[in-house]
């Protein structure tokens, strides 16, 4: 074994009572940052989960018609106008199939859908319900939102004239699996179809208007034959979908909008979150470095003569130093690894504590290898800081001094 470390370990060993007031200290601190990074991490995934159970990521569709002057203004003439805002239509993207598979090569994108979304009623015995009728492909949107999972009755399938409905909306409609409905849409045209499926996706807004079909049916519905008149992306890192949507809008010149722009509320609330996560972090860190510090400078006051002697034996400062450097990280890590088990505990108890009628948890936890890496690598990280106070302190000593006043 290595002096310094032979030195450092006979330190921490003959003073038990200091060595385990900071790993306890220590231990805390990290159980405290494993618990409540767990806890907002779970937090932050479950509030995304459900806000995007109904959204894709990215949505792109036709920009928006903005009105044009008849007549624009010269030098030599002036033009008093009142600009009224253009009126907007149902328009398909020109050659979507090949701006959907320019998208699919943008680096981060995972999934794209083409649909032909647009407003109507629908119509059963005396009820006449506004609705959101989704055109899709029936594949394609599986990767988008998998409607399949939310299914509470009937089965997946938009052919042939067959649609699924939202739950609320099949609730106040007062059907159900088999039953047929009719559907007019803005554009004047109406169909009867057969309802294949009741589906939910906990989204009141959602759960009331949705109409799934499927993309050729749609495309008839609204008079748009072989269109699409938006396309919509799933991303591998929700929070690059703005970096994707700026993408998707350089490549295509169309409008593209994420999730985030969407739910900018949401995003604030996470970044809220997050920014208390580091505030409290940084806290617990200061408090153990302060302990670790606080112990080995004591421990320099008390083995002043013990480093005298080594330093009078030949023992160059830099020993001193690593010895010192090394008390302080392996407090740091020791305190890493008891810290973990003891918050990932702590984080499971509290997560089965809590839960809903259903049995899911009202606060999930999220527990991974990185976190406790990431935890493990700060402790020790903290505990060499802390010791370079007391490691140089120790290094600087006189040796004749020492001896003499220790």
């Amino acid at each position: 074994m290595p002096f310094a470390w032979f030195v450092a370990l006979r330190y921490l060993r003959d003073a038990k009572g200091q060595t385990a007031l900071i790993l306890a200290a220590v231990s805390v601190g990290v159980s405290v940052i494993v618990f409540l990074s767990a806890l907002i991490t779970g937090l932050q995934a479950s509030l995304i989960e459900k806000t995007l159970g109904s959204q894709p990521h990215v949505t792109v569709r036709v920009p928006r018609e903005a009105p044009r002057a008849l007549v624009e203004p010269s030098a030599e003439t002036a033009i008093a106008r009142n600009v009224q805002a253009t009126s907007q239509r149902l328009r398909s993207i020109d050659q979507w199939p090949l701006v959907m598979a320019d998208l699919e090569r943008v680096a981060g994108v995972t999934a794209v859908a083409p649909l032909v979304t647009g407003a109507g009623f629908a119509l059963r015995a005396d009820a006449k319900l506004p609705i959101a009728v989704r055109g899709i492909d029936a594949e394609r949107f599986l990767s988008i939102l998998d409607v399949r999972r939310s299914l509470v009755a009937g089965r997946y399938d938009v052919a042939g004239g067959n649609v699924l409905v939202a739950s609320t909306l099949a609730t106040d409609l007062g059907v159900a699996t088999g039953d047929k409905i009719r559907i007019t849409t803005t554009e004047g045209v109406d169909d009867t179809v057969t309802v294949a499926g009741v589906f939910t996706l906990g989204n009141e807004a959602v759960d009331s208007t949705w109409v799934l079909t499927s993309l050729r049916h749609a495309q008839s519905l609204y008079a748009l034959p072989g269109g699409a008149t938006s396309l919509e992306l799933k991303v591998a890192d929700v929070f690059e979908a703005e970096r994707v949507a700026e993408e998707a809008h350089d490549r295509s010149g169309l409008d593209a909008q994420s999730w985030m722009k969407r739910n900018a509320e949401l995003l604030a609330g996470l970044s809220a979150q997050s920014g208390s996560k580091a505030v409290i972090q940084f806290f617990v860190v200061v408090a153990v470095a302060l302990g670790i510090a606080s112990v080995l400078i004591v421990s320099v006051v008390q083995k002043s003569r013990e480093i005298g002697i080594l330093r009078a034996v030949g023992t160059a400062p830099r020993r001193v130093l690593a010895v010192f450097l090394i008390q302080g990280g392996v407090l740091g890590l020791l305190g890493s690894i008891v810290g973990s088990a003891f918050g990932a505990l702590l984080s499971k108890l509290f997560e089965s504590m809590a839960r809903d009628p259903n049995g899911a948890p009202k606060f999930p936890i999220e527990l991974d290898l990185s976190l406790f890496a990431a935890t493990a690598a700060l402790a020790t990280g903290v505990g060499l800081l802390a010791a370079v106070i007391p490691a140089r302190r120790a290094a600087r000593l006189d040796p004749a001094r020492a001896i003499r006043n220790g």
